[in-house]
């Protein structure tokens, strides 16, 4: 309730990706999503999104087999076995998502690069690359994707078990006509499929606030608020 009336909730679709901005800057956000208004482009490489698409299909080659050969006496759990639905949940036009009606249907969806199981619990995966060592707070930054990912299979009716796992491809050598080498390294880390909810829900919620105020601690918020 505000001023005594009830607030009507228009229906959104979010992402991991818009809650992450939410989280980051709840003003950019709301910009986003209310506007169109977007923080501006910066120059990106097509390299991280190649190796993805290239750590796909190596994934799918060894899948019949369970798991990648490197990957033997790292992981007890295996691929998924269902290439077609690990296809499905990799686009993300049909990935995986769910409406909430308690929201007026606000949406949350996401798009898998890759599904771990035990038995029938599921575990989701993601593809990570780098040109550098890991860092302290490399893992922290996905946490709120690994969250939304573990969320998403619990409301389609799969078994978690709360946890999701980083597979990170980092550069460690570059030998004669461009081969290249990688050190591979699995991180498994704990998600939490209710914290992710409450993010959401304040997501949804806060979009039907008035625009809120410059974030101090947003470059881009920084930015504009200091133009002439």
């Amino acid at each position: 309730m505000k001023d005594g009336k009830q607030l009507i909730m228009q229906s959104y679709r979010l992402s991991p990706t818009s809650l992450n901005l939410f989280l980051d800057c709840p003003r950019c956000f709301w910009l986003k999503l209310k506007k169109k208004i977007s923080r501006p482009e910066q120059p990106s490489s097509t390299l991280p999104r190649g190796m993805d698409l290239l750590v796909k299909k190596y994934f799918d080659k060894w899948r019949q087999q369970k798991r990648p050969p490197e990957f033997k006496d790292k992981m007890a759990c295996e691929l998924i076995q269902d290439q077609q639905l690990l296809d499905k949940w990799r686009n993300w036009r049909s990935g995986l998502c769910f409406c909430d009606k308690s929201l007026s249907g606000a949406v949350l969806f996401g798009a898998l690069d890759e599904c771990f199981v035990d038995g029938d619990v599921y575990m989701p995966a993601d593809y990570k690359t780098r040109g550098f060592s890991l860092k302290d707070n490399s893992i922290g930054y996905f946490q709120n994707q690994m969250d939304c990912y573990t969320l998403l299979l619990k409301m389609n009716s799969y078994k978690v078990n709360n946890t999701g796992y980083l597979i990170y491809y980092i550069l460690s050598d570059v030998g004669e006509n461009g081969s290249s080498r990688f050190k591979v390294e699995l991180i498994p880390m704990q998600t939490d499929p209710d914290r992710a909810y409450s993010t959401f829900k304040r997501a949804v919620e806060f979009l039907d606030e008035p625009l809120p105020d410059y974030s101090g601690s947003c470059s881009f918020c920084s930015w504009v608020r200091n133009q002439p």
